[in-house]
């Protein structure tokens, strides 16, 4: 049966990956090969959950969030993004509410799972939840990916919780650190990404997410990168990342070993960089591969937020802030990068928040220009 319909689904744009479960491995072997969305033939379930694991993880790892060019406003934009997000203090408890009330609300998540963090939030580490086998990772990615302002906003508690996790690891785990040392990430990127990045060689980029690295380059190879590159739409990189805790240390990039803290206790020496960790791109060579002619290897260094290269060309944006922190400055930061509709959705919702009048005015103030500036940019005769 499966001979017969893979062929037909597998052109299905919205179709990722095919699974085929059998009971003669060596006889769906022989068709199974030749179509590039099967992923294994199996015989039995256990391989095929644990086949659907890795996927799900290769799949997280392609879709973070990655900004190239420090010389572009964009990339600046996302670096203050992350201050403003850390500078806010909401009431924990309360958050944790909002969330689950949030979540509810969506189609897309398990109740058993929204239970789970309502019931036992308190009971683990940011770094368990982060890593475990709920909503929590793949909504937040989603949220910083496409600057998704409900997710941010209620989100934006465990950002901070887990970037205050990490950073007491790291001072921790200071002592115990080599002064140098690499780490590996394998993952898809697309094509247009892969180009950018390319034009960008010699400049910066920046992962606009919390980062999972690998000190085991064949794990980071073999389940992540190299599968990515069958994928026609995207390109296979392997990332090799040169650290400098000295930099690291000055510059408050943090970082922490998560192995014994996550979910997944001594899985992979996992090494979880904070949100938006910034590298720049030494060096672009192409793996030469049996399988697959779009691997290519990365090797990038860290670079510390104190860059003076950077810091030069944020400084007339911090002035154009203004003093604006936190939802103020994340507002004003959604207006910058081209965001209106989501700058004005963020304002009505904490506009409603706000018990002070101070903030009040504030956000008052901040809707008229979004509307002033929407009539000019639609020509609107407003006598």
């Amino acid at each position: 049966l499966g001979r017969q319909i893979v062929p037909e689904i597998e052109a299905l744009p919205q179709l990722e990956a095919i699974y085929v479960f059998c009971g003669n491995q060596s006889v769906h072997e022989q068709w199974a090969k030749k179509i590039s969305k099967v992923k294994g033939v199996y015989t039995k379930i256990e391989p095929i959950c644990q086949a659907l694991e890795i996927d799900r993880q290769r799949c997280d790892q392609a879709m973070i969030p990655i900004s190239f060019n420090g010389r572009d406003a964009l990339f600046m934009y996302t670096q203050l993004l992350k201050e403003a997000l850390l500078e806010i203090e909401d009431d924990d408890v309360k958050s944790i509410k909002d969330l689950v009330k949030y979540c509810r609300l969506q189609n897309d998540v398990d109740e058993d799972e929204i239970k789970l963090v309502e019931r036992e939030y308190r009971d683990h580490t940011p770094i368990w939840w982060y890593t475990a086998e709920t909503f929590i990772y793949p909504m937040l990615n989603r949220g910083l990916r496409q600057m998704d302002v409900d997710i941010i906003l209620k989100m934006g508690f465990f950002i901070r919780h887990l970037h205050q996790h990490i950073t007491e690891l790291h001072r921790e785990q200071k002592a115990s650190m080599p002064a140098k040392f690499q780490v590996f990430r394998g993952q898809g990127l697309s094509i247009e990404d892969f180009e950018k990045m390319k034009k960008t060689k010699g400049g910066l980029m920046s992962f606009n997410n919390f980062l999972s690295t690998s000190r085991n380059r064949e794990i980071s190879f073999n389940n992540f990168a190299r599968p990515a590159a069958l994928n026609t739409n995207s390109v296979g990189i392997l990332f090799i990342m040169n650290i400098d805790t000295a930099i690291c240390t000055k510059s408050s990039t943090s970082f922490a070993e998560v192995s014994k803290v996550g979910y997944y206790k001594d899985k992979e020496e996992e090494i979880l960089f904070s949100t938006h960790a910034i590298f720049r791109i030494d060096r672009i060579e192409q793996i030469h591969d049996n399988h697959c002619d779009r691997l290519y290897e990365v090797n990038l260094t860290i670079v510390g937020n104190d860059n003076h290269e950077l810091n030069t060309l944020t400084a007339h944006i911090r002035k154009d802030l203004g003093g604006r922190t936190g939802w103020s400055q994340l507002g004003f930061i959604l207006i910058k990068v081209g965001e209106p509709a989501k700058a004005e959705q963020l304002y009505q919702i904490i506009l409603a928040k706000t018990s002070s009048d101070e903030d009040r005015i504030e956000y008052n103030n901040q809707l008229d220009e979004l509307m002033w500036n929407l009539i000019k940019s639609t020509h609107i005769d407003i006598n």
